[in-house]
């Protein structure tokens, strides 16, 4: 099926509305579904570019409270220092100690994690600029590591 130039800027804009979220909260979300319910009617490449993209940020969520979820213990470790987990229920011999930083494992631990946050952010970056590109020439595109909530 021949895709004209309107779909194609339509489905690019879809891609590229994601960066939204950087000028309001929560436009990664609000400007695809928005552009998306709007005109996926039109042609099966929008809406199939539009699921994407959607499905795109709904698994980026999901990595990020999965990652968030797991940076967790490593804060709490490094703010508490050595308490225990008998020193939270008896509440005796807490210190909060913002100074000196946590042990060395927990100190990689928590670079380790932010490692990975830079990293996909970086990978996200490059597949959303790929992602429009490609809506733009008129070519699929499927994001790497997306969970297909939409179908």
């Amino acid at each position: 099926m021949e895709t004209n130039n309107n779909h194609k800027n339509i489905a690019t804009f879809i891609h590229l509305g994601i960066f939204s979220r950087y000028f309001f909260p929560f436009g990664n979300f609000i400007l695809p579904i928005l552009l998306w319910t709007v005109n996926k009617d039109k042609s099966e490449f929008i809406d199939k570019n539009g699921k994407e993209a959607i499905n795109f940020q709904l698994s980026i969520l999901l990595y990020t409270i999965i990652l968030g979820t797991i940076s967790i213990p490593f804060f709490i470790f490094n703010v508490l220092g050595d308490a225990s987990f008998y020193d939270f229920i008896n509440h005796d011999d807490i210190h909060i100690n913002l100074s000196h930083p946590g042990s060395f494992r927990t100190l990689m631990g928590a670079s380790f994690v932010g490692i990975i946050a830079v990293v996909g952010f970086f990978l996200e970056l490059v597949f959303i600029v790929t992602a429009a590109i490609r809506a733009n020439k008129g070519e699929e595109y499927r994001y790497p590591l997306t969970i297909r909530f939409i179908k």
